[in-house]
């Protein structure tokens, strides 16, 4: 069906740019010159937020970018073969071939079909030899007219046959990623053709757009062991229950095959190779596979993993507890168990229904804040050992907050009853006890092992530890406190999101619990100099855009509207499509500014009992909500200024490079 691609589509031998994001931009723009797309911002919108999930290039010079995106009105193909080729993220170096596939919204399965068959061509060599000789935009459209309507299907999962007298090593394999366009089956033909080349009886079930046909019962019944090269959570996981799993990003089953087969082969030979487990648990949030992954990968993966869990019991909570004293004064601290008790709706206190509903909430934000340390300390388990993990974990995060061990006593608590949890999950049993390890034996054993050492042995020296620290950190002032808030700051915007300003907003979080406005503000401060910092990059950019529109691109300008509210709301990748764009400009004017204002929140000592909502949580900072709104001003005016003064003084591209709009005219 050559309707996807046509001879406008189709760019040979061009300077697009220096960057995957112009050429992006160019290929955007291409397709809605054609009549294909709405609104060629919006495309490249959508397919940079693709790019900025998972980088699209692909071993030989070859990207990929692609998304869906409701700017589209026909599903297209455009091409372009560079002369300069651009770095995409490939492992092996830049990509002059790029094919931009752009899928409308609710596209139908039959287009959904023919675009992966292209992304699946495209491992194959010739294909691409024959891409690169072509002379023409009439030659390149013919040969991916060709590859749509004759290319061998998908590799089917083979019959399940007779044992022979040689038995080959049998795996099976299960490719997906967040669009299911591209990668899903690139990297299903990528381990088919490295199999074959192995000697492996290979099966793949790949779960993308154009639909999934489950692979045979039978075949995952003889199969040594399973892949999982996923992004998303792969779809009813209890049938390879029991079968040893290497799991790794889509992208990885592309770029590294062979070694994705080895690794399962090993694990298939290894005792305490990590198993699928039982029931419906999914481990796909995990972007390493628990073979090669290292403790320290492995230790901040469970971290990240139990304060993301935490999180919706702190922000509840704190929320809730600042209502509650919105409603009925910060005495109610003092009262809020005797309203609870002796009074009702109907039987309302002296002091009226505001100060009644105050304690309701104020109860309910503390015994919601209640569950802050054992959340942490169960989900940080769950990450090591899955659902079996998650007792042991609660229960040692709660001796934990007995003791006065605080979120490092949870921590700690987490870490030991997940890694007990997963050791006794790899203990070798009869087949009678196995339907009652993950039930009884792996969280009983675990819950003594856990909580155990931390009553007898860890809770003690740790509860000494966190008073210690709680005492530092309300004695903190001045300089001290200035600088601790700058780096924090700095920390929020230099990867906007991503795991430097995730361990700022841990620290925050984590230590929200054992602050309090009248005994220990510091967390508060710390709280409030963590949002504060995170709202300044995207409220800087929206500011700079409205004074300064002809410094950004059409796309930016829209971009910056939206990053208004994304900016109150403290979601500081609103920021991200700036940053994508222009990261040597954005990212350092950035964090000069949520430095600046993280400096200036801990010395102005303002304060958030929330962990998130930005200036619409305003009743959770006290009295002290002015200041925080102007260290965010003052950061969000000085990052402003700053990106436009870079933006008009520093040059990004060197002198002769083409402008990617004058090509596309």
């Amino acid at each position: 069906m050559s309707d996807l691609i046509e001879t406008r589509l189709v760019t040979l031998d061009a300077h697009l740019g220096s960057t995957s994001t112009d050429v992006i931009k160019y290929l955007a723009q291409q397709i809605t010159q054609a009549g294909r797309a709405a609104s060629a911002a919006e495309l490249a919108e959508h397919a940079l937020a693709r790019e900025a999930k998972t980088a699209t290039g692909v071993p030989g010079g070859i990207a990929i970018p692609h998304c869906r995106s409701a700017a589209v009105t026909v599903p297209t193909l455009a091409m372009a073969r560079l002369g300069t080729p651009v770095d995409f993220g490939a492992k092996d170096g830049p990509a002059d071939l790029v094919f931009f596939i752009a899928a409308p919204e609710g596209a139908d399965k039959e287009h959904l079909k023919l675009l992966s068959k292209l992304a699946r061509a495209l491992v194959k060599k010739p294909f691409t030899a024959a891409l690169r000789a072509a002379r023409s935009n009439e030659e390149i459209v013919a040969l991916v007219s060709e590859v749509l309507s004759d290319a061998p299907a998908a590799p089917a999962a083979p019959a399940a046959a007779a044992p022979s007298a040689t038995a080959r090593p049998k795996i099976v394999a299960v490719t997906a990623c967040p669009t299911g366009i591209a990668h899903t089956y690139m990297a299903a033909d990528s381990l088919a053709q490295a199999a074959e080349e192995l000697g492996i009886d290979f099966a793949v079930e790949t779960q993308g757009s154009s639909g999934s046909k489950p692979l045979d019962p039978a075949l995952i019944a003889q199969a040594d062991a399973v892949i999982f090269a996923v992004d998303v959570d792969v779809r009813d996981q209890s049938r390879f229950a029991g079968k040893p799993v290497i799991q790794v990003p889509v992208k990885r089953g592309v770029d590294e095959p062979e070694k994705l087969l080895k690794d399962a082969l090993a694990a298939a030979k290894d005792p305490a190779a990590r198993k699928v487990p039982a029931g419906n648990e999914t481990a796909s949030e995990r972007s390493t596979d628990s073979v090669s992954e290292g403790f320290g990968a492995g230790l901040k993966r469970a971290l990240l993993t139990g304060v993301s869990y935490m999180i919706p019991f702190v922000a509840g909570g704190g929320l809730l507890i600042a209502l509650g004293f919105l409603l009925g004064g910060y005495a109610i601290t003092d009262v809020a168990d005797q309203y609870l008790t002796e009074n009702t709706l109907f039987n309302l206190p002296e002091a009226g229904l505001l100060a009644y509903l105050g304690a309701v909430a104020f109860k309910i934000g503390g015994l919601s804040m209640g569950f802050l340390v054992p959340a942490l300390g169960g989900y940080i388990a769950y990450a090591y050992a899955d659902r079996p993990g998650i007792a042991p974990g609660f229960t040692a995060g709660a001796v934990a907050g007995f003791m006065g061990a605080g979120f490092i006593g949870g921590i700690v608590g987490g870490v030991i009853a997940g890694l007990a949890c997963r050791w006794i999950n790899s203990w070798t049993v009869p087949r009678w006890l196995r339907g009652l390890m993950p039930v009884v034996i792996v969280p009983l054993l675990g819950s003594i092992i856990a909580s155990g050492l931390m009553f007898l042995f860890l809770g003690g020296p740790i509860a000494q530890l966190t008073e210690a620290l709680n005492g530092w950190l309300a004695g903190m002032s001045g300089t001290a406190a200035a600088i601790l808030g700058l780096i924090l700051g700095l920390m929020m915007a230099i990867d906007l999101g991503g795991p430097i300003n995730k361990v700022a907003y841990s620290f925050a979080v984590a230590g929200l619990g054992a602050g309090s406005v009248a005994e220990n503000p510091a967390p508060l401060m710390i709280m409030a100099a963590v949002m504060a910092a995170g709202m300044v990059p995207p409220l800087a950019m929206a500011l700079a855009t409205a004074v300064s529109p002809k410094l950004f691109t059409g796309a930016e300008r829209e971009n910056g509207k939206a990053a208004w509210l994304l900016g109150a709301a403290f979601i500081s990748e609103g920021a991200i499509p700036f940053a994508a764009a222009d990261p040597l400009r954005v990212i350092p004017a950035s964090m000069v500014g949520a430095g600046i204002t993280g400096s200036l929140i801990m010395s102005f000592q303002a304060i958030s009992q929330a962990p998130h909502g930005g200036i619409f949580v305003f009743f959770a900072m006290d009295n002290t909500w002015p200041m925080f709104l102007l260290a965010t001003l003052i950061g969000t005016l000085v990052s402003a200024a700053l990106v436009i003064v870079l933006k008009k003084f520093v040059r990004k591209a060197p002198v002769g490079a083409v402008d990617p709009a004058k090509v596309a005219a």
